[in-house]
């Protein structure tokens, strides 16, 4: 049986541990540059697989993130940051993680080789749904379970694996393969696999949320604004947006109950907040257009 490329020895491995603590350092620090550049290759699948995510949202369908270990912890760093960052309701997000998320500093491994747990979770998985399902070795037996219930459901399957060849990339609708050099520590795979998975990951969901016209010129037009350092962003956005000064930015958000993409129409010269959301209705959602039309009236 071929090693995995994740459970490969390092060429630079043999006497590591007698070598200076900067050197190491440095060794280190190229694995994880090494690691991201692997991200490169999977451009063009990762922003396919994005669209699957936005059409689940559109239509009222759920994204569920499925992993074990550090690739679970990965995928719900992400999971958790939809809704503050782009407002994606929290009842369209689940994060299902073997032996769930860990509420101390242990994180038991045996969990990931069972399978009754993500049956049960995901039994009321739908044809809308979609499923993200993150195993750097791709053949995780919870989540590969994850990925056979899911197409069996008729639900879309992203796959993201650190091993060409991986069982979860052959059950996937989209394949992300994050070809990772071995580990520096021989399959400790929370360090550059887990490095490749985390940026995977964020494009994903950024680019998910372009689609879904919450990206406005590199800024987040639909965050939630629930502390001051999140409101004075969205005050210093509408104004940017909308050309105005920070006390019509308040002004626009008061009126738009903190709602960021209204609150520019409304400092745009748009009368109400009822005829701000009918545009961005028009619009699907997307700013550009509506304040296109805007400017040529």
């Amino acid at each position: 049986m071929l090693q995995r490329v994740t459970e490969q020895l390092h060429e630079k491995a043999e006497g590591l541990d007698c070598r200076p603590l900067t050197e190491i350092a440095s060794l280190l620090s190229d694995g994880q540059c090494n690691a991201a550049a692997c991200v490169e290759d999977a451009t063009r699948q990762i922003a396919a697989a994005s669209q699957a995510m936005a059409k689940s949202i559109t239509q009222n369908a759920i994204l569920h993130y499925v992993a074990a270990g550090s690739s679970g912890l990965m995928a719900a760093a992400d999971a958790m940051e939809l809704g503050g960052t782009f407002s994606i309701p929290p009842a369209q997000i689940r994060i299902h993680m073997a032996g769930g998320l860990p509420t101390g500093a242990e994180m038991p491994g045996g969990t990931e080789d069972e399978t009754d747990q993500i049956r049960k979770s995901l039994a009321d998985i739908g044809p809308l749904d979609t499923v993200i399902a993150v195993s750097a070795s791709g053949s995780t037996p919870y989540t590969s379970e994850a990925a056979r219930i899911a197409k069996s459901a008729g639900a879309t399957v992203i796959g993201i694996a650190n091993n060409a060849g991986a069982e979860l990339l052959s059950l996937s609708d989209h394949l992300v393969l994050l070809a990772t050099p071995p580990e520096l520590l021989s399959g400790s795979t929370r360090m550059g696999a887990g490095t490749a998975q985390k940026i995977a990951l964020n494009m994903l969901s950024t680019l998910m949320a372009v689609e879904l016209g919450h990206v406005h010129d590199g800024m987040m037009v639909n965050l939630t604004a629930d502390n001051s350092k999140l409101l004075g962003r969205a005050r210093g956005i509408v104004a940017k947006i909308a050309g105005v000064d920070d006390a019509n930015a308040d002004r626009a958000l008061l009126l738009a109950g903190g709602a960021v993409k209204p609150a520019i129409l409304i400092a745009s010269g748009v009368a109400t907040l009822s005829e701000a959301n009918a545009l961005l209705n028009t619009s699907k959602g997307h700013l550009r257009p509506v304040l296109e039309k805007l400017k040529n009236q």
